[in-house]
């Protein structure tokens, strides 16, 4: 397997309106859409590892919790954060 940091190059399809924004946030930012388009993906990235260790968190804080009034809490805190509700 390879270490190299050497860019791969991916195509993707996105709706018009989308690629009007990323278009609009590389003018303002003077940059490339293709930069865009890699710190938003870096962004979503980044954002579901948060997700995933808040998850994690919260489960374990329901292995610990003793009181039924917070695990029903902690159980309805997973419950909105997987099923956004």
């Amino acid at each position: 397997m390879s270490t190299t940091k050497k860019p791969i190059r991916k195509s993707v399809s996105v709706p018009a309106a989308m690629a009007k924004r990323v278009q609009h946030l590389a003018r303002t930012q003077r940059t490339s859409e293709s930069r865009v388009i890699v710190q938003l993906i870096e962004a979503g990235l980044a954002a579901k590892d948060e997700e995933r260790e808040r998850f994690q968190e919260l489960v374990d804080q329901l292995a610990a919790a003793r009181g039924k009034a917070d695990q029903t809490r902690l159980k309805e805190e997973l419950a909105r954060l997987t099923f956004g509700e």
